[in-house]
């Protein structure tokens, strides 16, 4: 019984074994899946789900075996689908198994999907069954098939209008077909819901209907005097019945039948600086509504109060000013721009010059003093007072513009220029030693312009007892003259003072100014001629007029003196327009000052009867001038270099700016060559950048300042100098201090340069002197336009000491270069001592005459030894590469130390004579910073010899000094 139960357990153990065989057998994949080649499918935004056509089924011909007896084997099939693999980029869809048994899956969408963004998608799917083993080789892949899907709008937007409001006008009595139109858009994707169908006017019981297409007309004739605006309200509809989400407002004026007016102005008018004239009308015309005209007269008004002193002018100081309007010398600036040679309006309030002018602004409380010196005025000699000044309506006391008093002791003003009660008043005290007789004391002017508020510019020409004054450059008489006897002799010394009157016996300032004030000039021994008074009060802006040949007879033009306003004046309503249409705006300034300048026109017009038979109101717009291209001014050139100390006590001294270049640049911006499309494109796309261009240009200065960085000048023993007959040439001035020197005058770029390479800095006691640092700063336009700080630091070299080595005679200073004997010419200047041979010693001399003959023994000796060094040439030049040498140190057996035993006999002579010499204190003075490192050097690289091969042995020179 037991064997013959082994023998059934044994069958049925082979059974199973022939099973799992069979099973191995059938699980070899052989067969790809298969599925269709194209899949359509639909799918509604903001839905997941595609219906797709034919439904997605893979089909794979190895199938799944099964057992049904007393057990199944249960394993992966090859025949079964596990998965799809979608292939595309960004492509929104997934595809999922939903049978791997029968292959069947959907595709859905990973995200809500929006029409608007994409209607289609097309993309290829495949699929892949289970017969992947351990390595991945088993598995079977389909074919690719495209899928296209098509999203489905819904109506998920409503219409919008294109604009925010319509506006129209109609001229009354007329029923037009149509007045204007509104056109809504709907962000939907579909044709469908995306179309406009329908317009709708929400606003009752109004004379307008709209159609279909948005037109809007009237249903009945308008009447201004029943309505001079309508305001309807409209909407509008798309196709699937979504209303707009907001409506939109539609104003629809009504004009009269016909208004006189002038037409064709635009408002605003844009001037880019340095284009020229720039044509204010181009396309005006005036309307006068067919009546009969006998004579048109047109005001044309261009405000400019608001912009710097009255206008664009040049912002230069006031001296320059005069300069380029042709004053002659003499002329004192008593209100400059702060610098380190005028410092006294340092404490007034001031726009700093950007801009516009240089304004200085006196509250009541605020005075300075002038330097004494600065003005020397005698009644003897005629002089001059020019200002600029805004004052308005004060306080009934004496506000001082000028005061010359008694600096102490005393209150007695000696001559002022002040303003009492909207009058302008000048003071002149006779001098003590004229005769004691009346004679003319005070001048009185009433102007309306000491008290408007606006800028003004006043020059008065004294030649005494007569003084002429004139405002904006028209001559105004005083209106009263007061006589004073002249004042007693003293020897008091004066005080000048602005913004107030010094008095002398209280030690205070009173009669304070409330103003503001700017280009404060006092020119002695000249009076200032009108033609000077005129560039200096004209505008370097304003309006200008080219009259074609053709009217030129017909139409009657007359400016102003500033050209802030012209006249025109004719018969002839073509030829009136044609003027009208040649009136320009002018801004002579390469750099004027940036912002709006308002326009006005005034115009009455006249018909047969001479009165004003037809009403035109003023047309009103302005000028906006943009903001000009800021250069930017720099300089460059050597920034560190070093001389002898020779040099700099020398009778011309050192050059600071030797190559010094001035360039100004502005930066442009400029779109790259591109084509239409690509043009196009990137007026839509915000992150386009344009190109940034910088531009070389021309243009003047005014100021370049040198100030000493450190320590301020000593006058005892340095100085700053220039060329002055080279600054006259160019009508250039210098003013110099202890903190170093300006330079001024309107003047191009390259007379500057000019000029700033003639700068020499001189110091006559530099044995304490290793280093000096200067700054040089150049402006344009009153420090509107400031380049940047060019710094040069000059080093000071000292020539060695004989007794700087104990063979001074082997060792040359570290500034000579040692491989030819003879000196180094550092930028053309000779470094060398020119007194060293003499102050050689005795002893030295012995040691340089032996040298020379042992120096020309080993040479003799050399000139035998070529051959032989030749062969050795090659292995030590392989040597040389460690210590990264060039030439051949074969060489340099010449060059071994013929002194030495000859030292070895002398070394105690000459040790005494340096311990001599270092006594005299001369030593200390002599060595420089550089030549402490060389002899650190020195003591290195005598440790380093010692280290080295026994082959080289001690050269003829010092060569720890050698700079490579």
């Amino acid at each position: 019984m037991r064997f013959r139960g082994n023998t059934q357990f044994a069958s049925a153990v082979g059974v199973v074994l022939g099973l799992l065989c069979a099973v191995e057998a059938a699980k070899v994949n052989k067969h790809k899946p298969w599925i269709e080649t194209t899949y359509h499918g639909i799918v509604t935004e903001n839905d997941d789900k595609v219906l797709l056509d034919p439904p997605l089924i893979a089909l794979d011909k190895d199938a799944p075996l099964r057992y049904a007896e007393s057990f199944e084997v249960t394993l992966t099939e090859e025949g079964e689908i596990c998965g799809f693999r979608i292939h595309g980029q960004n492509v929104p869809f997934e595809a999922v198994v939903l049978d791997k048994s029968t292959g069947e899956g959907v595709i859905r969408a990973k995200d809500k999907l929006d029409c608007e963004l994409q209607k289609e998608h097309t993309f290829t799917i495949q699929a892949y069954d289970c017969g992947e083993g351990p390595d991945g080789a088993n598995m079977k892949k389909s074919h690719k098939a495209t899928v296209h899907i098509q999203v489905n709008d819904i109506n998920e937007y409503s219409p919008v209008f294109k604009e925010k409001s319509y506006k129209a006008t109609v001229i009354e009595g007329k029923k037009y077909d149509s007045i204007l139109k509104v056109e809504a858009v709907d962000a939907d994707c579909s044709f469908q819901f995306s179309q406009i169908c329908n317009y709708e006017i929400v606003t009752p019981d109004v004379p307008f209907t709209v159609d279909k297409d948005g037109f809007i007309k009237n249903t009945e004739k308008l009447s201004y005097g029943k309505e001079h605006m309508y305001k309807l309200t409209v909407t509008a509809y798309d196709c699937g019945k979504n209303r707009a989400s907001e409506d939109v407002l539609v104003k629809i004026s009504v004009k009269p039948t016909c208004k006189p007016s002038w037409q064709g102005f635009n408002k605003r008018i844009e001037y880019e600086p340095g284009t020229g004239s720039l044509a204010l009308f181009p396309s005006m015309h005036l309307e006068t509504c067919d009546e009969p005209i006998t004579s048109i007269r047109a005001s044309i008004e261009l405000e400019t109060n608001h912009i710097g002193k009255g206008c664009d002018r040049d912002t230069y100081s006031e001296k320059s000013l005069h300069k380029l309007c042709g004053a002659s010398s003499g002329t004192v600036e008593l209100l400059p721009a702060p610098s380190s040679s005028a410092n006294w309006t340092v404490g007034l309030p001031t726009d700093n010059g950007h801009d516009s002018d240089q304004v200085f602004e006196f509250n009541g409380t605020q005075a300075i003093k002038v330097p004494d010196g600065m003005v020397s005025t005698s009644l003897k000699e005629p002089f001059t007072i020019s200002v600029w000044m805004r004052h308005g309506p004060g306080a009934h006391e004496k506000e001082t513009i000028l005061c010359n008093s008694d600096k102490t002791d005393m209150n007695r003003h000696h001559y002022s220029l002040y303003v009492h009660n909207c009058r302008l008043i000048l003071l002149l005290r006779q001098d003590p030693s004229e005769a004691e007789n009346y004679k003319p004391a005070e001048f009185h002017w009433k102007l309306d312009q000491v008290c408007d508020k606006e800028w003004h510019h006043y020059v008065l020409n004294v030649e005494f007892p007569t003084v002429s004054l004139f405002v904006d450059g028209t001559t105004f008489e005083p209106f009263l003259v007061t006589e004073d006897y002249p004042l007693h002799a003293s020897k008091i010394e004066t005080q000048l003072t602005i913004g107030a009157c010094w008095q002398g016996g209280n030690a205070r300032m009173a009669q304070f100014f409330r103003g503001n004030l700017a280009g404060l000039m006092i020119r002695s021994g000249k009076l200032e001629n009108k033609k000077v008074i005129d560039c200096l009060y004209t505008c370097k802006e304003g309006l200008d007029v080219q009259l074609p040949e053709e009217v030129a007879s017909a139409v009657k033009v007359e400016f102003n003196p500033n050209q802030s306003s012209l006249t025109v004046e004719g018969d002839d309503i073509d030829a009136f327009d044609k003027v009208m249409q040649h009136i320009s705006y002018l801004n002579s300034r390469q750099f004027p000052t940036p912002g709006i300048r308002h326009l006005r026109i005034s115009t009455t017009v006249k018909c047969f009867n001479e009165e004003a038979c037809v009403s035109v109101p003023d047309a009103e717009g302005y000028v906006m001038v943009l903001q000009p291209e800021e250069p930017k001014i720099s300089l460059s050139g050597i920034d560190h270099f070093a001389r002898s100390a020779a040099e700099f006590e020398s009778q011309e001294g050192v050059t600071l700016f030797p190559e010094l270049r001035i360039v100004s640049t502005i930066t442009r911006e400029v779109e790259s060559d591109t084509d239409s499309e690509a043009a196009e494109g990137a007026d839509d796309d915000p992150t386009v950048q344009e190109t940034v261009v910088s531009e070389e240009i021309m243009h003047n200065l005014d100021t370049c300042e040198i100030t000493v960085v450190g320590d301020e000048l000593d006058g005892e023993h340095e100085s700053l100098e220039v060329d002055m007959s080279q600054l006259q040439q160019r009508g250039l001035e210098m003013s110099s201090s202890n903190l170093g020197l300006v330079i001024t005058g309107v003047n191009t770029m390259a007379n500057y340069e000019q000029v700033l390479h003639l700068i020499h800095y001189k110091n006559w006691h530099t044995e304490a002197l290793f280093d000096r640092k200067f700054k040089l700063v150049c402006s344009e336009l009153n420090g509107r336009y400031i380049s940047n700080d060019f710094k040069v630091e000059v080093n000071v070299i000292h020539t060695a000491s004989p007794v700087d080595h104990a063979n001074n005679a082997m060792v040359q200073p570290n500034f000579i270069n040692p491989i030819h004997h003879a000196s180094v010419d550092l930028s053309g200047h000779n470094l060398v001592n020119a007194h060293q041979a003499s102050v050689v010693p005795s002893a030295a001399t012995i040691v340089i005459v032996v040298c020379v003959s042992f120096l020309v023994f080993m040479i003799i000796l050399g000139v035998f030894r070529i051959r032989a060094a030749h062969q050795r040439t090659m292995r030590d030049q392989e040597n040389g590469k460690e210590n990264e040498m060039d030439w051949d140190d074969s060489a340099l057996t010449i060059t071994v130390n013929p002194m030495e035993t000859y030292e070895d006999q002398h070394s105690s002579e000459e040790e005494e004579e340096e311990e001599e010499e270092s006594e005299d204190g001369e030593e200390e003075d002599d060595i420089t910073s550089a030549e402490s490192e060389s002899s650190e050097d020195e003591e290195g690289g005598e440790v380093e010899d010692q280290q080295g091969a026994s082959r080289q042995q001690q050269l003829e020179w010092d060569d720890s000094t050698l700079t490579y």
